[in-house]
């Protein structure tokens, strides 16, 4: 490949760009890689908040819709795209579930392998697999009826939908039995199987880390942000802790996924996310959330995907989109360390205004 080949622009469509969510963050992370790329963003609506930072824009259907995948691909190949990366977790489970029409059309797409992605979508399955690996993670109670609450002796303790992603609804905050069990009765009408975990740790103390290895499962680097969520940006929930366990702090707190807070070194804590990775057989973007709770690193929830703090990584460096695709797209070797900044990374608010033509 020559030189001028390796500075053209790589064509991506990146879904899911609306709602400042995971494609509106790919989309600002390719923008500041150290090459050029041409983005198209992809989303269910025509005002979506992503579209500006894109070179060009399409229209989806849901994923959860029959004819979605002949439609990305239709997408894909109308913009001569190279590389396909979806951002919503629907629409990540229906790509994974296709994913061979998508090589067959020579379309890149960096993500973890399907039966990885199975296994993360299961909160059981994953705290069996971390333990078996000798990973430390909170005690954790899987809830399919009202009789198993009384296995859940552990407070406070975070109650949450067994299956699904961090950004599922109906998590609360639980400090004692009559909470658990009047929140476990509308949980579980609501969302059906729930599982109860040890609330460990304090908000001081919460990290997310990504994991990049390639997609022959070779460790690339890792990164940890120190995560700040007592804001209101940040903070899901924020109660004052009742539980006479000084330890845990005087509020107990469950970050709302919308990262920021402290890039550093932090060792110990990116080892032991390492260490999960490779357990699980990752091969692509990870994302390992995790406290330190008495002085050991606690893994609470592991996302088989690209973060939401892609954005915040990029500007410190460290490009993940970007070296997927130099290395397997462009046949690249780009070297295994990124030189990442540290420093304190915060997030504000953005607006995007469409107008309609007219005038009061």
């Amino acid at each position: 490949m020559t030189a001028a080949a390796d500075r053209d622009p790589v064509r991506v469509l990146v879904t899911g760009v609306g709602g400042g969510g995971l494609g509106e963050q790919l989309l600002y992370a390719l923008r500041r890689a150290p090459r050029p790329y041409h983005l198209v963003g992809a989303d269910v609506t025509p005002h979506s908040a992503g579209f500006p930072l894109a070179d060009a824009t399409c229209l989806l259907p849901f994923a959860r819709e029959s004819g979605y995948v002949d439609a990305l691909l239709a997408a894909a190949s109308a913009h001569d795209v190279q590389v396909v990366i979806p951002a919503s977790e629907p629409e990540l489970r229906a790509v994974a579930d296709a994913r061979g029409r998508f090589e067959s059309a020579g379309l890149f797409v960096p993500i973890q392998p399907a039966p990885l992605l199975a296994l993360c979508d299961d909160k059981a399955r994953t705290h069996e697999a971390l333990r078996a690996a000798g990973i430390e993670c909170p005690r954790f109670v899987r809830i399919e009826q009202l009789t198993e609450l009384d296995a859940v002796d552990f407070f406070p303790c975070v109650l949450k939908p067994l299956r699904g992603g961090s950004g599922s609804a109906h998590v609360a905050l639980v400090q004692d039995a009559r909470e658990l069990r009047a929140l476990a009765e509308l949980g579980l009408a609501a969302a059906g199987p729930l599982c109860a975990e040890a609330y460990v740790g304090t908000p001081e103390t919460e990290f997310t880390v990504g994991v990049l290895t390639d997609l022959d499962g070779v460790l690339v680097q890792s990164i940890a942000l120190r995560r700040a969520i007592l804001g209101g940006l940040s903070n899901r929930l924020r109660v004052p802790n009742r539980t006479g366990r000084a330890e845990l702090g005087e509020v107990l707190a469950i970050s709302s996924g919308v990262s920021q807070g402290e890039f550093a070194d932090f060792p110990d804590v990116r080892a032991v996310a390492e260490r999960a990775a490779a357990a699980l057989g990752a091969r692509g973007p990870l994302n390992v959330q995790c406290r330190v709770h008495e002085g050991r690193v606690v893994v609470f929830e592991v996302n088989p995907r690209f973060s939401g703090t892609t954005s915040l990584r990029a500007e410190v460096g460290f490009h993940e989109a970007d070296w997927l695709i130099r290395h397997h797209v462009l046949g690249l070797s780009p070297a295994r360390h990124m030189e990442v900044a540290h420093g304190v990374v915060v997030r504000g608010l953005r607006h995007v205004f469409y107008p309609s033509g007219g005038k009061a």
